[in-house]
Order: C-alpha cells, then sequence, then structure tokens
C-alpha cells in the first residue's frame, strides 16, 4: 500500500484479520452483557473512546458508562477494512450499526463510520487504543460521482441476538 519513514502500511494477512475480528467481536460481547472484566481486558490502559455524539471517555471512564448504563442490545459491524502500520498497530475502519437501550426505559439505533486503533502487545494480545463513531448524518453537498458508486467490500462481523454469527 504505503510506505512512511520506513514503516510499511498494508492490508492485513487472513490470520491477522481473523485475530482483530475475534477481538472485536469479543468487544461486541462484552459490552451486550456489560462485562466490564473482559472489557477491560481489550482495552488499551492509555483508550481513548469518543462516542457518536462527541462524549470522549478514558478506559475507567468507558468501564464505568458500561457498567451503569448497561446500553447495548445488538451490534453490527460492515465494510470492514484493515491496515497495518508495521505488525504492531491495526487500523479498522467500517460501519457500526448499534442497537441500544435509552435512559426512558426504550431502544434506538445508532449508526455511522466507525475508527478503532489497536496495538499488538508483547504477549501477542491485541488491545484497543482509539475508538471513534461518526454517525450518519445530513449530508449538505451533493455527493460526487465517485460517491455514488456503491461500496460493498470489506467484511461483516454481526452480533445481533437472532444471528449471533460472525461473518468474516
Amino acid at each position: 500500500m504505503s510506505e512512511s519513514d520506513g514503516t510499511p502500511v498494508t492490508f492485513a494477512d487472513e490470520r491477522t484479520r481473523q485475530e482483530i475480528f475475534a477481538v472485536e467481536k469479543r468487544r461486541h460481547e462484552t459490552l451486550m452483557a456489560a462485562d466490564t472484566a473482559g472489557l477491560g481486558e481489550l482495552m488499551d490502559d492509555s483508550l481513548v473512546h469518543i462516542h457518536a455524539p462527541g462524549l470522549t471517555h478514558s478506559k475507567a471512564q468507558l468501564l464505568e458508562h458500561v457498567e451503569k448504563r448497561q446500553a447495548y442490545i445488538e451490534m453490527r459491524r460492515e465494510q470492514l477494512r484493515l491496515r497495518l502500520i508495521g505488525t504492531d498497530v491495526a487500523i479498522l475502519t467500517g460501519r457500526l450499526i448499534n442497537h441500544l437501550r435509552t435512559p426512558e426505559g426504550g431502544d434506538r439505533i445508532v449508526a455511522g463510520a466507525c475508527t478503532q486503533v489497536l496495538r499488538r502487545r508483547a504477549d501477542g494480545a491485541w488491545v484497543f487504543l482509539n475508538f471513534q463513531l461518526t454517525p450518519d448524518g445530513e449530508h449538505l453537498w451533493p455527493a460526487l460521482e465517485s460517491e455514488l458508486v456503491e461500496d460493498t467490500a470489506g467484511d461483516t462481523i454481526d452480533t445481533r441476538a437472532e444471528n449471533g454469527a460472525e461473518n468474516a
């Protein structure tokens, strides 16, 4: 793909893709179960987690948020693309669709483009460093011709209750 300052940026091989997708699926499972111990194991201590409305959490704040809110019902990832910087930093991009509980007892869908950065620890485990969800919103400018091409590339991770399957 590209190289900057001597560190190659490449698409991940199949083994690495499956490792990262497994970590992402585990993240879904721990969020839906409000399993903060399990979620904490997946997060680097320096985590920066930016929610759709712009609320920014540290690792400790995210774990408190998950424990107290218990908002996650179902999650789905689509059009996933995985790039590596060297062999120990991964950038995962694609759509995220969250089915969430509301404070009033209802539910809602929050969907948009998601970017996650992971690093490989010395023991070989992948952990999340950064998360940002940019929600779908109004487009003020008309689409460029290049934006009208349907993008169906990438992988899907589906952890909806009626499915529970990973399609990667």
